[in-house]
């Protein structure tokens, strides 16, 4: 299994575990470009979850769409399996 791929089923467990709500997302022609790997309702907040390999990149579509996001009054971001802890942190923060 490619690390991406491990790394996405760590954090939907994580999520599971707190119960919060997360769509995760296909890009199959049918939905916006860039779109962030997982959308999440917790607590009331709005977050876009975009998942990195350790050596991924995002692209310019992705930094738009968070920008989007962000903008819009959610929270975005792109976390890499480095980030893991501050993740939880800040979902424990809300």
């Amino acid at each position: 299994m490619a690390e991406e791929k491990r790394f996405e089923m760590k954090v939907r467990r994580y999520l599971d575990e707190i119960g919060a709500w997360y769509l995760k997302t296909i890009s199959n022609g049918y939905q916006k470009a860039g779109v962030p790997d997982l959308l999440i309702c917790h607590k009331g907040r709005f977050i876009g979850v975009e998942l990195k390999a350790t050596h991924g990149r995002v692209s310019e579509l992705q930094k738009h769409q968070i920008k989007q996001i962000k903008e819009a009054g959610g929270i975005a971001l792109v976390i890499y399996p480095k980030d893991f802890k501050d993740f939880k942190h800040l979902m424990e923060e809300i």
